[in-house]
């Protein structure tokens, strides 16, 4: 079992790793030519706040959390998803004291207890991104905006944009009476779990993975058939700025969201690719979530992105990613008054900001330039006896095998000209 991780978990090796690096340096990016700005939230918060932010009736609150009692008696909860820390962080430093809105990306590990599948994980990564401050629908095609500009500059094909409106509190009343009445007479089939949101939050029953309950609710009343007027014409500006940034969306009446912060636009981008749970990113708008927890009144919009998900994505497409070269430069060295010389070069080197590595197991000058190929190293710098008499180098250009002798002085030089 010590050499087993916990079910839900998997190591990300240095062979794997170039991808997370890809994806997660292309996130950055483009945050930042949208105006966000990086937040890093702790990876566990007292469980009150998923608890008043999520939702107790959500799936997330009653089942998936890691919850525990510290040695001081506080109940704390693992990051769950990283929407409520970043709230809380945004009202715990005043952030609304800035000019609004204020605009935040993370990336995080995030931990639910679930049964792990393709691309859901116990332990999984989220990018995301927040709006606090605006109930301009513009923030809100923005941020699907970020997300759509994400998947295709990673060539992502095969994705639906999915939005949809799931009112405000004005309207969400009449709405909720009527789809309690619907669902009166079909309450004896319903699972246990959506019994008990029958009277706390009967919308929550919509988004239930039961077949039964999918079944009993396909016919079940829509909200968007419930809208006021303002969540009508903020929808309406929401296509409308949609259409402008040329992202094509559908209307999809079903969604719902599994957490229950969500106010007025709700929305998914699905890939067909991974499976019959094929969401890749999804998010919406959180109006009252910073009050709920605490805050001044405050509006926010964002999403949240699967990373597990995203690779998933990315691998079905048959996506090729840049590769990362681990190693510029390879110095291989014959002898002890060589190995000295290869130890100066290497620390000027990678002073320069050059990629640089040596041998460090005694191994032969044969071996040496296994481990240069291994390593795939642009160039191969050689220093043996004839070359210590000259004062210079061999230096090799592993991919066209042609090889020059340099001074040792301007081998640096000669490197760094090449690399550029």
């Amino acid at each position: 079992m010590l050499t087993k991780a916990p079910r839900g978990t998997r190591d990300i090796l240095p062979e794997q790793i170039n991808k997370w690096v890809y994806v997660e340096n292309k996130f950055r990016d483009i945050c930042s030519r949208f105006g966000f700005e990086e937040i890093r939230t702790p990876m566990f918060e007292h469980t009150e706040l998923f608890k008043r932010g999520v939702g107790e009736t959500t799936d997330v609150v009653e089942k998936q959390m890691y919850s525990f009692d510290d040695n001081g008696g506080r109940n704390i909860t693992l990051k769950a998803e990283g929407t409520a820390p970043v709230a809380r962080a945004y009202v715990e430093n005043k952030l609304y004291a800035n000019p609004q809105p204020v605009k935040l990306f993370y990336i995080t590990p995030c931990f639910r207890y679930e049964r792990p599948q393709a691309g859901r994980l116990r332990q999984f990564h989220q990018f995301g991104v927040e709006i606090f401050g605006t109930t301009n629908p513009l923030a809100d095609a923005e941020v699907i905006g970020v997300a759509v500009n994400l998947f295709d500059e990673l060539g992502l094909e095969n994705l639906e944009v999915r939005i949809n409106s799931v009112g405000c509190p004005n309207c969400r009343a009449a709405y909720r009476k009527k789809l309690k009445e619907y669902l009166r007479d079909k309450l004896e089939i319903l699972c246990d779990t959506c019994k008990g949101r029958y009277d706390r939050n009967p919308m929550r029953i919509l988004d239930c993975k039961s077949e039964i309950c999918q079944a009993s609710v396909k016919e079940a009343p829509r909200m968007m058939d419930y809208l006021c007027d303002s969540c009508v014409q903020d929808f309406d500006a929401l296509k409308k700025y949609l259409t402008a940034m040329e992202i094509e969306f559908i209307v999809d009446p079903d969604i719902v969201r599994g957490l229950d912060y969500y106010t007025k636009t709700a929305f998914e981008i699905v890939s067909s690719e991974i499976g019959a749970q094929g969401t890749v990113c999804g998010g919406g708008r959180y109006d009252q979530l910073v009050e709920e927890i605490g805050g001044p009144p405050t509006t926010g919009v964002g999403f949240g992105l699967g990373i597990e998900r995203l690779l998933l994505s990315l691998e079905k497409n048959e996506t090729v990613m840049e590769e990362m070269h681990s190693t510029d430069v390879f110095i291989a060295f014959l002898g002890e008054e060589s190995e000295n010389i290869a130890v100066k070069l290497l620390k000027d080197l990678r002073y320069k900001g050059i990629k640089g590595q040596m041998d460090l197991a005694g191994r032969t000058l044969k071996s040496q330039f296994k481990s240069a190929d291994r390593l795939n190293a642009f160039f191969t710098v050689v220093i043996g006896e004839d070359e210590l008499k000259e004062n210079s180098v061999m230096l090799k250009d592993m991919e066209s095998s042609e090889q020059e002798k340099v001074e040792i002085s301007k081998v640096i030089e000669k490197i760094e000209s090449r690399l550029k």
